[in-house]
């Protein structure tokens, strides 16, 4: 008896071994298991909803209100004066580059507002 279960030893252990080795490996981060086109379907996706935020968000500065004007980041109620100040004595803005010409708007301010903000 003891000869059998040392030849059926090596086999169980065969068989029990890669499972327990299987549950021994670290498991794999979860950013690690995207497949690559799980990745583009993700991009394609936010592009998406990107482009439906700015499209939603994007103030047109020739048509704009003192209230719509005074959402954007860095524009506050003096500032939203002074753009439709600039907008009338200038016939309208042709570029959002323009804006560099009002009192308080700078690069900076200008570069966070810019995807708030078309001219049209």
């Amino acid at each position: 008896m003891q000869k059998r279960s040392l030849a059926i030893l090596p086999f169980l252990m065969a068989l029990v071994m890669p499972a327990v080795a299987v549950e021994l490996q670290p498991a794999p981060a979860a950013d690690t298991l995207k497949t690559a086109s799980a990745e583009q379907a993700d991009k394609a996706v936010s592009g998406i909803a990107a482009a439906k935020v700015e499209g939603e968000a994007a103030i047109n500065l020739n048509t704009a209100n003192m209230a719509e004007l005074e959402t954007l980041h860095g524009v506050g109620p003096k500032t939203a004066q002074a753009i439709i100040d600039f907008r009338d004595s200038q016939g309208g803005f042709t570029s959002p580059d323009q804006l560099l010409a009002i009192k308080g708007i700078g690069e900076k301010t200008l570069a966070k507002m810019r995807d708030q903000i078309v001219v049209q």
